[in-house]
């Protein structure tokens, strides 16, 4: 049966105002009834990702954060301000991907088999206490999960999916991951291990290294030893990895890959005064850091650096590689894509220049949820 939902519910949303502030608050908004293929979620849990920061609080500096009792303001500093112009004055709701339980639903069959049972969605919109949204947008979760097992279903997982896809689609046989011991890469390492791709995990300090080892990580490396650059070509010798994902994205990174595979290839290939002809490619799919990408071109002329994204990527792959990989995720929820949070907070708390400073150091294993049932 259909569960009473409010006409009007809260939602976060943010603002960068061309004055050069960032505002984040909560609004009314209407929760409109589902319309045939549609479903209304009451959402009960929502993460927050390294994309939604970035969306929500953009280039302000979050050091001058305050709260005035009904928003939060951040000042945005005037050299990184004309760079979001095409955002100035409208506000944007907050929330990549959640769970929550389907309280209306729609006339279609399959609008109808999910009234009451507990979904994952994406879409956007999801920090936010109801969200009306088709049904191709929601995963149905089993019956045992909650609403916190699901709220991370479609961001890590299917972009650790992402990435593997990607490989086998591109011609490679293993794999790159750069901040490897973060939720995703924790994900990934299962998958690689459960089908038998040869990951060379790259993490940047040595307690990462040894949690992704007793993880049964085979290939480490750590960026911040002496020996890294020695222990990533053997690695990549090892598993004969040519693609790599970094989330890391500016610094010297990409290109010290990139070398390192060049080397490792030298080892298996006929030599060639232009370097081997083995496709090396590296994809910036983060941000952690946002200085410029720097490299020296010592690794031939077969290679690429390019941007990666999981919608751009799901769009070109089709939906039936799509939904497969989304009944994968349905299928290991509890295994393979587990997800652990360090705390829940309301919706509120988002403003709270305190919680700010700690969700916004992007820790690893420090990942926070939102809850939005809790009082606002």
């Amino acid at each position: 049966m259909p569960e009473p939902y409010p006409a009007q519910a809260a939602q976060l949303q943010s603002l960068i105002k061309s004055s050069g502030q960032l505002e984040i608050f909560l609004a009314t908004v209407d929760v409109p009834p589902p319309g045939p293929d549609e479903i209304v979620v009451r959402i009960e849990a929502a993460p927050i990702n390294p994309s939604d920061i970035g969306m929500m609080f953009g280039p302000a500096d979050m050091q001058t954060a305050r709260n005035d009792g009904q928003r939060l303001i951040a000042d945005i500093p005037p050299a990184m301000l004309g760079r979001m112009a095409g955002r100035f004055d409208q506000p944007t709701p907050a929330g990549l991907e959640g769970a929550g339980t389907a309280v209306a639903a729609g006339t279609s069959p399959a609008a109808q088999a999910l009234l009451g049972k507990t979904v994952a969605i994406i879409g956007g919109s999801t920090y936010a206490q109801f969200r009306t949204l088709p049904i191709r947008d929601c995963l149905l979760l089993p019956p045992d999960a909650t609403a916190a097992d699901g709220a991370s279903c479609f961001v890590n997982p299917l972009t650790a999916l992402g990435m593997v896809e990607t490989m086998r689609m591109q011609g490679h046989t293993a794999l790159v991951h750069t901040a490897a011991a973060s939720n995703l890469g924790v994900m990934l390492n299962k998958i690689c291990r459960s089908d038998g791709i040869g990951l060379v995990n790259i993490v940047r300090g040595e307690t990462q290294a040894s949690m992704l080892r007793e993880r049964g990580a085979a290939h480490v490396c750590n960026s911040s030893a002496d020996d890294f650059q020695a222990s990533l070509i053997e690695a990549l010798a090892a598993t004969k990895a040519t693609l790599a994902f970094d989330a890391i994205g500016g610094g010297r990174l990409a290109g010290q890959i990139l070398t390192a595979m060049e080397i490792a290839i030298a080892r298996y290939s006929p030599y060639n005064r232009y370097g081997s002809d083995t496709h090396k490619q590296v994809y910036i799919y983060g941000g952690l850091d946002t200085g410029p990408t720097i490299f020296n071109r010592s690794f031939g002329m077969a290679y690429g650096i390019g941007g990666w994204l999981l919608f751009p990527f799901l769009a070109k792959a089709g939906r039936d590689v799509a939904e497969r990989l989304k009944a994968r995720v349905a299928a290991e929820l509890k295994t393979t894509f587990a997800s652990h949070y360090v705390e829940e907070i309301s919706l509120s708390d988002v403003m709270s220049p305190d919680k700010i400073a700690q969700f916004n150091k992007r820790t690893t294993g420090g990942k926070f949820l939102i809850n939005p049932t809790k009082a606002v």
